[in-house]
């Protein structure tokens, strides 16, 4: 971890509304991995007591990249950042994902900002797998070009049907789960609503895989002194303790997280 002035390399407009920030800092690209995030200080004039966490979608020649979409005071004071500015980050931070284990087919399981956060992954896997977006309507759909130039599989489903499968995410991947004819055996990387990310538990839980899911809390502090994204999880002995999201996660294995407490 390490706490930095990083400049902005650049800012794109992306479809959705969404937003691609690139800073340039070859130390936190060097030490990103996969489902990470960045602690950012917002720009004046929204600059704010508490920073902001934004997962990690890309770190390659020096440059970490972060999608974000504008949905607060906070956030539409970065629409306005231009090549130059500098910002403070601390990163690379979290608990991420573990690679996929020798022999099994990833499956990648994400909902609207969750694919940024799982880019990395698909990156650095060994094989490409089969990934599964889902989205209110096309426009939330990100990513796709990039997932697929690294040679994964991408399933798409919306909830309106403006694009691929009408329905939720688990639409098609029930529909793929069930298959004959699908690899095996498998292992579920997945980020996205709370809804989502139990969803796939149960999935990979009935087809006797392992999943990996990273969890969405409120941070304050962003390094585990404040408490405030707290999580249920079971220890190795069953008893059920409490985690810090932004350390211990935010990646959890999808088996030890105590999904009765989650709405």
């Amino acid at each position: 971890m390490i706490i930095e002035d990083a400049a902005v390399a650049g800012q794109e407009r992306r479809a959705g509304g969404y937003y691609l920030l690139s800073l340039r800092s070859p130390k936190l690209a060097a030490l990103a991995r996969p489902g990470q995030f960045l602690h950012v200080r917002l720009p004046a004039p929204a600059d704010t007591l508490l920073r902001r966490p934004f997962s990690i979608f890309q770190a390659a020649e020096g440059e970490v990249r972060i999608l974000y979409k504008p949905v607060g005071r906070g956030t539409h004071s970065m629409t306005a950042l231009q090549a130059g500015d500098v910002l403070s980050v601390i990163g690379p931070l979290g608990n991420g994902f573990p690679p996929p284990a020798p022999g099994v087919h990833p499956v990648l399981v994400a909902g609207g900002y969750g694919m940024a956060a799982l880019y990395l992954l698909a990156a650095s896997a060994p094989r490409p797998g089969t990934a599964f977006f889902g989205g209110a309507g096309a426009a939330d759909i990100l990513c796709v070009p990039e997932f697929e130039a690294l040679g994964w599989k991408v399933i798409i489903a919306t909830e309106d049907g403006s694009l691929g499968a009408r329905g939720r995410v688990t639409t098609p991947l029930d529909a793929w789960l069930s298959a004959s004819a699908r690899p095996r055996p498998i292992e579920f990387f997945a980020c996205g609503p709370n809804g989502m990310l139990k969803a796939v538990a149960e999935r990979a839980a009935a087809a006797g895989a392992r999943a990996w899911v990273s969890m969405d809390r409120s941070m304050g502090c962003g390094v585990g002194a404040c408490l405030t994204c707290v999580q249920r999880v079971r220890a190795p002995n069953g008893e059920a303790v409490w985690a810090r999201v932004c350390k211990e996660g935010p990646v959890f294995e999808a088996g030890s997280v105590v999904w009765e407490e989650i709405e």
